[in-house]
């Protein structure tokens, strides 16, 4: 069985998260958006997470959505403003996931994202969903992938 982990990190969160998926015998398939971020983050903060609570889309640099080769699929992300971030909006409207065994890995420093959550159940009804509290602060964290379904 073939699987893929889209993932966006801005801070490292997602970082940390990939290389225990590469440990897990996936793939990585990182995204990254045209927009630059502030370099404060502060300001980082407020516009991530205004952009989130929007629902906005990014625009994705050279994001391959072939995913006709993969039979499982896990889509990580931060939470941001308790959502999905634009990056990861714009890989689910991309994306053709029809068919496929498929899962989401939240990182943010709540360890929970009530939006997020919300969209993907009515999306993907049959997903599962992780939340993981800050995985590059707390390692232990990651043991948590090991139930992923």
């Amino acid at each position: 069985m073939s699987k893929l982990f889209i993932y966006y990190s801005l801070t490292g969160s997602g970082e940390v998260v990939a290389n225990k998926m590469k440990e897990k015998g996936y793939e990585l398939r990182k995204v990254t958006e045209k927009k630059k971020m502030p370099k404060k983050f502060f300001f980082m903060i407020l516009s991530g997470g205004f952009r989130a609570g929007v629902g906005a889309k990014g625009k994705l640099v050279d994001y391959n959505n072939d995913v006709s080769g993969y039979d499982e699929i896990v889509i990580g992300s931060p939470i941001w403003n308790g959502k999905l971030t634009p990056a990861i909006n714009s890989v689910l409207e991309q994306t053709d996931l029809k068919g496929k065994k498929l899962s989401f890995v939240f990182y943010s420093g709540s360890g929970e994202g009530k939006g997020a959550e919300k969209k993907i159940k009515k999306l993907f009804p049959e997903a599962s969903i992780m939340f993981l509290k800050e995985p590059k602060k707390y390692e232990k964290e990651l043991e948590k992938l090991e139930n992923l379904q």
